[in-house]
């Protein structure tokens, strides 16, 4: 190992160990129970709600993947700012719905939420798995992206296969013990040193290798104008219909990603969500740099063979091993952040509604021993929910280390496929005539256009993302179910383990979801 390896490897040796040390010691003092586990008991305030949420959407794509298709693709790429930001001006509605109807019934996942909704476990159960088959290949994104980030800053000193390890051992040994609130600790720790860096390679890398940002933009207008207007370069029909059906589809969906509603459960209250909405754009300002990067790269290294290396050859070619380190931390804990909060909602849509029983919305599911102490039930649950955070890292460990590639396609489709849960998740608390039926049906017909037109090589279809024609298909069937066969009205009353879901005068202000359907049977 070269003195550069060796220096970059310690560093990163050692940033791993205090990672550790601080989500772990994040969790002091703290309730021990799967509130906090899951979601930090509602207890986070506005700084760390912006600092766990920035965390989740700046990840290893934003070092790798944003400056491989500004080098690649050029104009496309902006998708990623513009789908982000509407994402938080639509989440500035849905964060502090989506709160208040989970706090009023205790409610902690996506899974949850639909499982009350439409007082059916099975209702709840189909949402975890769909969920679950969709976010897994994002954690394996994740390992993936760390495992290239610390080959390239230790200069090949750490194998890819040994850095994904790492990147498992690591996030499972501060998730496991503090949960969401060592998430938002380390996402601390991370956005310090994402911002410095960035701000300094924004300076440094045109000014190294060209005259300076201005220069850059000069050589792009007048050498390579295709990477600035749609399609853009080589982008496979990747055009302005594309880059707007894309925004939209993208920007409702993170809304309802386990990991954005395990943020918003996370909040002290609805105002802070808002406030956050408010601030997280700022921080989508970031992005620009790696696409500056990628494209500095098309001047300086015109025939690179993985796009994706770009920003970090660069780094590695211009810059001292102490340097190259600190950016590599950064770019690594962009991968373990993300990991581990995609971990924790998996374990927490599977412990309580697949393994743990469901929230008892459900009438026709199991009844609660009357004796059963509150606490031992719920310590089990968070037991549960951990042992499948494990199981989910473990599989995607798995991926990346024997079939690379594997999930990793079906990540492509990771929006597109979860864009179908929200009628069941999202619209089914304003639209009280939606039958679980008719939410069903429409689910599971989306998900087949989506994987039909990613099957015959028809994504985007027209143009169009095929995530959107999927999600029109779910919501037009949905539509015509609940209209051709409408479920009798439900009686509301009481279950045990569940509130009232009867409404209380001070919560019927506009704008607040509808607590339970005074239509629509949850027997579909």
């Amino acid at each position: 190992m070269s003195g550069s390896a060796a220096i970059a490897t310690t560093v990163f040796g050692l940033a791993m160990a205090a990672t550790i040390a601080i989500g772990v010691l994040s969790a002091r003092g703290r309730s021990k129970g799967l509130a906090e586990w899951s979601v930090s008991s509602r207890g986070l305030g506005v700084l760390f709600i912006w600092l766990l949420m920035a965390g989740e959407t700046y990840t290893s794509f934003s070092f790798l993947g944003t400056a491989g298709w500004s080098y690649s693709f050029g104009a496309p790429i902006l998708y990623l700012v513009a789908y982000l930001t509407v994402g938080f001006a639509v989440a500035y509605v849905v964060g502090p719905a989506l709160w208040t109807y989970a706090s009023r019934h205790g409610l902690l996942s996506i899974a949850d939420i639909a499982e009350f909704r439409f007082r059916s476990r099975p209702v709840g159960i189909l949402v975890a798995v769909v969920a679950t088959v969709f976010v897994v290949p994002y954690i394996q994104v994740q390992i993936q992206g760390m495992g290239v980030v610390v080959n390239a800053m230790t200069y090949g000193g750490v194998d890819l296969k040994v850095a994904a390890v790492i990147s498992f051992v690591v996030a499972e040994a501060f998730i496991l013990v503090s949960g969401l609130r060592g998430s938002a600790w380390v996402s601390a720790f991370k956005d310090v040193l994402v911002i410095l860096v960035v701000v300094f390679l924004a300076v440094y890398i045109p000014t190294h290798y060209l005259g300076g940002p201005g220069d850059l933009m000069r050589r792009m207008v007048t050498e390579r104008p295709e990477w600035l207007t749609f399609p853009g370069h080589a982008s496979g029909g990747r055009d302005a219909a594309w880059f707007l059906s894309t925004v939209v589809l993208n920007a409702v969906t993170i809304t309802i990603f386990p990991t954005t509603v395990a943020g918003y459960l996370s909040a002290k209250s609805p105002n802070a969500l808002r406030r956050n909405a408010l601030l997280l754009p700022w921080y989508q300002l970031l992005l620009f740099v790696p696409m500056a990067i990628g494209a500095t790269a098309l001047f300086v290294l015109p025939t690179l063979g993985n796009p994706d290396l770009a920003l970090f050859s660069l780094v590695t070619d211009s810059l001292p091993a102490p340097l190259v380190a600190v950016i590599g931390v950064a770019g690594a804990l962009s991968a373990i952040v993300p990991m581990s909060v995609f971990m924790l909602s998996i374990g927490t849509l599977w412990g309580r509604t697949v393994l743990g029983g469901g929230n008892g919305a459900d009438p026709r599911g199991p009844r609660r021993a009357p004796g059963a102490p509150a606490e031992a039930r719920d310590i089990r649950t968070k037991r549960l929910s951990q042992a499948v955070c494990v199981l989910a890292g473990l599989v995607a460990l798995a991926g990346s280390l024997f079939h690379p590639d594997t999930l990793v396609e079906l990540s492509v489709l990771s929006y597109e496929g979860l864009a179908q849960l929200v009628p069941v998740v999202l619209l089914a608390l304003f639209w009280r005539r939606l039958t679980a039926r008719a939410a069903v049906t429409g689910m599971l017909v989306g998900l087949a256009v989506v994987l039909g037109l990613w099957a015959t090589d028809n994504d985007p279809y027209h143009g169009i993302n095929g995530g959107v024609i999927a999600l029109a298909a779910n919501l037009a069937v949905a539509s015509a179910v609940t209209r051709l066969a409408p479920g009798p009205a439900v009686v509301r009353a009481k279950h045990p383990g569940v509130r009232s879901a009867e409404r209380r005068p001070a919560e019927q202000s506009a704008g607040r979801p509808a607590e339970q359907p005074t239509e629509g049977s949850p027997s579909g």
